[in-house]
């Protein structure tokens, strides 16, 4: 489980850099990122997750978050626009 609060911290203060709105979707949860407690009841390494980023730094954003839940070995996909 430790691994698991390492993911959470490190996704949450990743999100945090960032002004656009980051919300991860899984199963019918949609989840905002930038939430601890929201990414502790939501975060399973067995599941798959889509990522919905809107905002003014929604490019950089997106690559940030995508090498954080990797790193983790979260599977995750940006939901296209």
């Amino acid at each position: 489980m430790s691994s698991n609060n390492a993911a959470v911290v490190e996704i949450a203060q990743t999100a945090g850099k960032f002004t656009s709105s980051i919300v991860l979707h899984s199963e019918n949860k949609y989840i905002d990122v930038k939430s601890i407690l929201g990414l502790f009841t939501t975060l399973i390494s067995t599941h798959s997750y889509e990522l919905h980023v809107h905002g003014p730094d929604a490019v950089e954003a997106k690559t940030a978050m995508s090498e954080v839940f990797a790193k983790h070995g979260l599977n995750v996909s940006i939901a296209s626009e």
